[in-house]
């Protein structure tokens, strides 16, 4: 059984905030399907956009980066993909260090 979207952006939100690590919803997608993009921020003018997304080899979902460049240059790439997915969450991560959590235990259910 799958966790509804709006159940793990809150968890997510909970993680980064137990971290100290400041995170906002952008876009509010479909509360029980709705895809998820993480754009972070390194407060330089850079930034990534993850994804999730399915592997095939491994058989387990994973978090990709969809882009990476200057705030603007990501922006366009979020704006592009909730053109085509209007359902789309975004998440905005603001973390110096570049920190997302997105790599630990649980985070890629």
């Amino acid at each position: 059984m799958r966790l509804t979207a709006q159940f793990w952006v809150q968890a997510y939100l909970t993680r980064l905030r137990l971290a100290d690590i400041p995170a906002y919803v952008v876009a509010h997608g479909d509360d029980t399907a709705g895809a998820v993009l993480v754009k972070l921020s390194t407060l330089d003018g850079q930034a990534k956009v993850f994804e999730r997304r399915f592997d095939l080899m491994s058989g387990q979902r994973r978090w990709d980066i969809l882009s990476e460049g200057t705030e603007p240059d990501t922006d366009t790439v979020i704006a592009r993909q909730r053109s085509y997915d209007p359902d789309l969450w975004v998440i905005e991560v603001e973390d110096r260090q570049g920190r997302h959590l997105l790599d630990e235990p649980g985070l890629s259910e």
